[in-house]
């Protein structure tokens, strides 16, 4: 996730060793990966590059629109299954001058200075820096909006959630949430536009702590990000070796169903670019959608697929009269568990269902305008959030305390079980090769090529080692889920331990960092770009409560928002603590690397 974007091109990219802007001994890619995690580098530099780059992409994108005329049909597909090679418009083109102090940010596009395509940096000039950097932008704000969806959407555990908190808080719940976490995107989205900038391009999520808190933040964030996306690739094995066993009727070892889905991981995962993954992305959204309608239809003629649910949650969930209930299900009546603990399972997948945000600053640093991401993530939480409703109040008004995480496999005729099993097949392959790209790409720019100096993986050798790392990667999220087979519990704790904190406890307090260091910037204050130097008018605490007073009531929000996520956090790993005890206790058939199914 750290360099998606780089990857997005095939041929011609100015960052191979060889390309004629590129040092044979040095890639400009390599340069850039030092130059964006070099810590003499000051807050304030990161701000005022800022403002040069938004100025000139806004001129730029002007450019663009006008020589791409009216958008029609074919132009629309030409795009969407383009390779993302495209003529960038000139960008040392000069521009004005204007002031460096805390208004040189986003909200004030005309504020702009000029660049000097003569000077170098590292032997690189600013002109082939800026290239390297504009080369790999070229996503729109609808791909961003395919992008978001894909990687947010997931209804397919709203209805047991609903089932554990009731219509009354799951209605409130998933309502909270869808806010907060639209909230935590755009402060992410404000944070990106203020530091990113040609010269230090922001990549990944934790570029924005590394700018705000330093090193520190930026490893503890990279490590968070690997644990979660491996786990994120494990419960996708896990999900779809359940539902590649009920294709069966449970004639295949449980194990052997997990391990032909984690082969078919090894073989699509080694495609290399997001690029690619663009329109797969739009596909999987509208068979997700077709997924929703046909469950709403099946569930509505049929009953609940009570064999499965009590195979997963024993026998005190076998045939029986439905349940619907308005507030918390009373003892007994909820399969996550009863009263408070019950409650809190249902949030986990409330809080595992908005999970996405950790991807968004990968989606901005392909934008060709990162100024229009507001309207993909607009549409695309509203979008998501309308369908968690509707199809989870749906399915939960028909199955009551049947309704089964995923939904599919709750379904009871087998023809339709098998038919929404093979397509969530398909959009799981698509959705775990996506976060398999992104974990392995985290592992290979911080790790082996930062510390290792592994070369590029637009080079030979970095296509090779990618080979190798596809298929390792694989199997360590095949032995986590093999033994962990309970998918709602261990996809709650996922939920609480990583995706909360990502979605919202991170966004809160960077929010609260960089909104604190940015209006303690005044006007008397310059920074001079050939010095690299900042004439700071005062400096530690008194700085920092100073830029706190200016917009006190937005940074006490943010610090409440980020105490009250991490309470929630707490929370939701004790609660599915408790399921995974009650799980492994006798409650559900499924055993560590086991053959029976839990379903």
């Amino acid at each position: 996730m750290s360099n998606p974007a780089g990857l997005a091109l095939e041929g011609g990219d100015p960052r191979e060793p060889g390309h004629a802007i590129t040092r044979a001994q040095d890639p400009v890619e390599r340069q850039m990966i030092h130059a964006i995690h070099d810590p003499s580098v000051a807050f304030e530099e990161y701000i005022y590059y800022g403002a040069i780059t938004r100025a000139e992409e806004k001129v730029a994108n002007e450019r663009y629109v006008a020589a791409a005329g009216p958008k029609t049909w074919k132009s629309v597909l030409k795009e969407r299954f383009s390779k993302g090679q495209r003529d960038q418009p000139a960008i040392d083109s000069p521009v004005e001058t204007g002031s460096t102090g805390e208004k040189a940010g986003s909200d004030n596009e005309k504020t702009v200075v000029p660049g000097n395509g003569n000077r170098t940096l590292g032997g690189v000039t600013d002109s082939e820096w800026k290239n390297a950097s504009r080369a790999v932008r070229t996503a729109g704000w609808t791909s961003a909006f395919y992008l978001i969806t894909t990687d947010i959407l997931g209804p397919f555990s709203v209805p047991w959630a609903f089932a554990q908190m009731g219509y009354g808080p799951g209605i409130a719940l998933y309502t909270v949430f869808g806010g907060l976490a639209m909230y935590s995107g755009f402060q992410l989205w404000k944070v990106f536009m203020y530091m990113d900038s040609d010269k230090y391009p922001m990549k990944s999520y934790a570029d924005c702590f590394f700018r705000v808190y330093g090193t520190w933040a930026r490893h503890a964030v990279n490590i968070l990000q690997a644990v979660q996306l491996l786990f994120t690739v494990s419960i996708l094995i896990l999900s779809n070796g359940q539902s590649i066993s009920q294709i069966s009727k449970r004639s295949i070892c449980f194990i052997a169903c997990l391990i032909i889905f984690m082969a078919a991981g090894m073989l699509v995962g080694q495609i290399r670019t997001l690029q690619r993954f663009g329109w797969l992305a739009n596909f999987a959204i509208w068979v997700n959608v077709l997924i929703l309608f046909i469950c709403m239809g099946v569930v509505a003629n049929s009953p609940p697929n009570y064999a499965t649910v009590q195979a997963s949650y024993g026998d005190a969930f076998g045939p029986g009269p439905i349940h619907r209930y308005a507030g918390t299900p009373p003892n007994g009546a909820a399969t996550g568990g009863d009263g408070f603990t019950g409650s809190l399972n249902g949030l986990n997948q409330a809080v595992y269902s908005y999970g996405g945000a950790m991807l968004f600053i990968s989606f901005l640093s392909e934008m060709r305008h990162p100024w229009d991401f507001w309207k993909g993530i607009l549409c695309a939480d509203i979008f998501i959030y309308i369908c968690y409703l509707f199809f989870g109040l749906f399915v939960y008004s028909y199955q009551g305390q049947y309704a089964y995480n995923p939904v599919m496999q709750g379904l009871s005729p087998y023809n339709w079980q098998t038919a929404t099993n093979i397509m969530n097949i398909v959009t799981g392959l698509i959705a775990a090769c996506l976060y398999g790209n992104i974990g392995i790409k985290v592992a290979y720019v911080e790790v082996f090529q930062e510390i290792f100096n592994a070369p590029p993986l637009t080079s030979k050798g970095g296509k090779i080692l990618w080979a190798a790392l596809v298929p390792a990667y694989w199997a360590l999220a095949w032995v986590v889920c093999a033994a962990i087979p309970q998918f709602s519990y261990i996809s709650g704790l996922v939920g609480a331990v990583c995706i909360l904190q990502f979605t919202y406890t991170f966004p809160a307090i960077l929010a609260f960092g960089f909104q604190i260091q940015k209006d303690a910037m005044t006007s008397e204050e310059v920074f001079d770009p050939e010095t690299k130097r900042y004439n700071y008018v005062d400096r530690g605490m008194k700085r920092w409560v100073r830029g706190f007073m200016v917009k006190w009531h937005l940074n006490t929000f943010n610090f409440i928002y980020f105490l009250g996520a991490l309470t929630t956090a707490a929370l939701g790993i004790y609660s599915s603590a408790l399921g995974l005890k009650s799980a492994f206790g006798g409650a559900s058939v499924a055993t560590s690397f086991g053959c029976a199914t839990p379903v």
